[in-house]
């Protein structure tokens, strides 16, 4: 079975959360579930380097991300892969971006993530987000 390394970020912005909605997928668990961006590492990348890498592909988003922005490390089981996700937290100035391969987005405070559908790997990391 499939092993992934993967980072993700948790954009923020003033007191929200961008939240990013998956399109369909080859994967029906995961189609149309949200999650926060991000993407595999690839061999030789940090997985900060890699984060930022995502985000510009993605999203058309230019960030640093940093050691100190690490948030949390999730290990999930899914039918057909396993994934290590290491999130970040990554702090924006304004909400521009372009959504070049979601199918939708919306901007959330921490108390109303649990309104949107995750995937099973994000939860954690929203639950987290949650309690701060």
């Amino acid at each position: 079975m499939k092993h992934y390394q993967v980072a993700a970020a948790i954009i923020t912005y003033q007191n929200e959360i961008l939240c990013m909605q998956r399109p369909e997928s080859s994967y029906p668990y995961l189609s149309y579930k949200y999650e926060f961006p991000g993407g595999k590492i690839e061999a030789g990348e940090t997985v900060e380097a890699a984060l930022s890498r995502e985000l510009q592909e993605e999203m058309a988003l230019a960030v640093t991300v940093k050691p100190e922005d690490f948030f949390l490390t999730v290990n999930h089981q899914y039918p057909d892969f396993s994934i290590e996700m290491h999130s970040y937290i990554v702090r924006v100035d304004n909400k521009a971006f372009e959504r070049l391969e979601h199918h939708h987005h919306c901007w959330l405070t921490a108390e109303r993530l649990s309104e949107l559908d995750w995937a099973p790997a994000d939860i954690p990391i929203m639950e987290k987000l949650m309690l701060k």
